[in-house]
């Protein structure tokens, strides 16, 4: 009866805690009741009851159901329960562990994630032969098919447990004597500069991109960007990196900015808006989406020297070590959607031999854990706060426009400035600047802010170089100093571009897929019309499916 009516009242307080109202009367009568029992000790084994299937971190439900009650949920933590409850309007995704709009939220009357079974990889006597583990069935599989993307145990537990931590398979700690350039980099921390050069002989790289289609919604706000007559220290036009997605893409555009000197990578063929697509395609789904956007770019928009080697994941979705394999099996150069939580030093690029140097950051993440001959243009959260030397902790941002509190044209000079300065002062790793074009666009104050600044660091500095992801990888594979890099030849191809364009007047191609069914949709390109609009199952648009 004791134990009954102690849950009872804990639950009462836990109650109480997530709905925020006033407790002091409940706690007091809780103390009073607890003080008169013989067993004190009960508030302490609820809690061991309740927590002794939870993960680490991982947020759950007293109660199951809709309405307002989704809102609400509590975490185990070394310091007893805590409870937080979604702001109005929010619901708590279990699944995703994090508050989402309340139409998104599907699992209300779910109390917990669901409990996948953990493969058996630590015993005190060995469950299989040497070069196996056991699943959590205890039956045996060879070593190497653990986290390679297929549930090869009777129970899928193989794939149950393949974090940075736990993959039995996972890449080794950085070993700068094994880890040399130029085909590879690290450092323990992620922080090291290339060849250990001092900070003040390194050119501050900064690397802007831009996602998604390139059209008429964004054709003249990059031309505004990059007029020709914003240049590096070297004397060649300022340069930046277009991942490129495929529906309502203009490829005489694409083919322009190429003619330019940008660079241009690929952001897939789809742009799936299932965030789970990419954190769980198969290698075929990967090489279908970035190599067939790859086909597709190369022909419509003409590109015959292999100079697109990037990609970028919709939604920043990393796809763990499916993403990479396929991107070793298709000849990419260099991923970057891998986020860095904000650190002061930010991080330089590394490449994926060995453990990423940082945790993998963000909800549901499903970042590589195996080694790969690939490289990572790593994404440092960006600093968000106004006066970092008063504002308390705020979360970074990776992408510029994600960044929510920039509500005027003052205030994101002021945080280029901030973020410049925690790059050059400490060990200028490459700063990123990270857009969608509409968000430029649309603030005209934003745009002006960014120019402003853009100009100003330009002229008062000769050792900072807008430059592509490819540039920064072709340096830091041969590093020069600020004073040899101004005839650096990889940063001075395509130093001044002009002359006309290498295509007047596009074809404008009407076009239908089996694929798109009940679609027609323009394709605007230089080469000749193909007989359907390129997609998935078909990149080159011939029908040869």
């Amino acid at each position: 009866m004791r134990t009954t009516m102690s849950i009872s009242l804990r639950l009462l307080a836990i109650a109480c805690l997530i709905t925020l109202g006033s407790c002091d009367s409940l706690l007091s009568r809780i103390k009073r009741q607890q003080a008169s029992t013989s067993e004190p000790k009960k508030e302490e084994s609820f809690e061991i009851e309740i927590c002794k299937d939870k993960d680490a971190g991982e947020w759950f439900r007293l109660t199951a159901q809709d309405g307002d009650s989704c809102r609400d949920v509590i975490q185990c933590t070394s310091s007893g329960l805590q409870a937080i409850r979604c702001p109005a309007g929010l619901y708590f995704d279990i699944e995703k562990q994090t508050c989402d709009w309340k139409a998104a939220v599907k699992n209300c009357k779910l109390k917990n994630k669901e409990r996948k079974v953990k493969p058996l990889l630590f015993t005190d006597e060995p469950l299989c032969q040497d070069g196996e583990l056991s699943c959590g069935d205890k039956s045996c599989i060879e070593r190497g098919l653990f986290c390679n993307g297929e549930k090869n145990c009777p129970d899928g537990s193989d794939e149950n447990s393949c974090d940075n931590d736990n993959d039995p398979n996972r890449a080794p700690p950085c070993d700068p004597a094994v880890c040399v350039l130029p085909d590879c980099f690290c450092s323990e921390d992620g922080t090291g500069i290339p060849n250990d050069l001092p900070a003040k002989e390194v050119p501050q790289m900064i690397t802007i991109t831009f996602d998604d289609a390139i059209n008429n919604n964004n054709i003249e706000l990059y031309k505004e960007i990059f007029n020709g007559k914003r240049r590096n220290p070297n004397g060649c036009d300022i340069k930046a990196t277009f991942f490129v997605s495929h529906k309502y893409t203009n490829y005489s555009a694409v083919q322009e900015t190429h003619r330019k000197g940008h660079e241009i990578a690929v952001h897939s063929i789809t742009h799936n808006d299932d965030e789970q697509f990419w954190s769980n395609a198969t290698v075929e789904d990967w090489a279908k989406e970035m190599a067939g956007m790859r086909i597709i770019t190369e022909k419509y928009a003409n590109l015959t020297d292999n100079s697109v080697v990037g990609l970028r994941s919709p939604y920043l979705r990393v796809g763990g070590n499916n993403q990479f394999t396929m991107m070793e099996e298709q000849a990419f150069l260099y991923d970057s959607s891998i986020t860095a939580p904000l650190s002061n030093p930010p991080l330089w690029p590394y490449t994926m031999y060995f453990r990423m140097p940082h945790r993998c950051h963000g909800n549901l993440q499903h970042c590589p854990t195996r080694s790969h001959a690939v490289w990572e243009m790593v994404m440092n959260e960006l600093d968000r706060r106004e006066d970092p030397s008063f504002d308390e902790y705020l979360p970074g941002c990776a992408m510029v426009d994600s960044c929510s509190n920039i509500l005027s044209g003052d205030q994101f000079y002021n945080f280029l400035n901030h973020n410049f300065d925690r790059h050059y002062d400490q060990n200028r790793a490459p700063m990123g600047l990270y857009f969608h074009a509409a968000w430029l666009k649309n603030n005209p104050e934003y745009l002006d802010a960014f120019l402003f600044w853009i100009d100003e660091v330009l002229a008062n500095h000769n050792d900072v170089y807008f430059v592509t992801m490819t540039q920064v990888i072709q340096w830091i594979q041969k590093p020069r100093i600020i004073n040899e890099v101004k005839n650096f030849e990889p940063w001075r191809e395509k130093c001044v571009v002009e002359g006309p364009p290498a295509c007047w007047v596009p074809h404008s191609c009407k076009l239908t897929s089996k694929e798109v069914p009940g679609e027609t949709i323009n394709l605007q390109t230089c080469v000749r019309c193909p007989n359907n609009y390129p997609w998935l199952n078909d990149p080159t648009g011939d029908g040869f499916f």
